[in-house]
């Protein structure tokens, strides 16, 4: 589980900065929507994904609340799961 967890939370770190940093300024700069509508489902179903992970792993590494709240705050944040990786999991799985 925290192995898929690592995955997920660095897979939705790039989608955050894909939309951030390519799609919006593509959306907003050039009028062109079609990249926010593909990276922006993928992103959403991501962050689900590392929200439902989040979960499930605090209770395999006996997170109290207030980790927990850390990494989901984390993800909101862009480079934020990268430094939750480091911080929380590295070496875990």
């Amino acid at each position: 589980m925290i192995k898929a967890f690592q995955i997920i939370s660095i897979l939705e770190g790039i989608s955050l900065l894909l939309i951030l940093f390519v799609t919006m300024p593509l959306k907003y700069g050039f009028d062109n929507h079609g990249p926010n509508q593909v990276i922006g489902m993928a992103h959403g179903l991501l962050f689900l994904t590392y929200v439902v992970l989040a979960i499930l792993v605090k209770y395999e590494l006996n997170w109290n609340f207030k980790t927990l709240l850390i990494v989901l705050l984390c993800s909101i944040i862009p480079f934020g799961t990268f430094w939750m990786d480091k911080q929380y999991l590295k070496g875990k799985a």
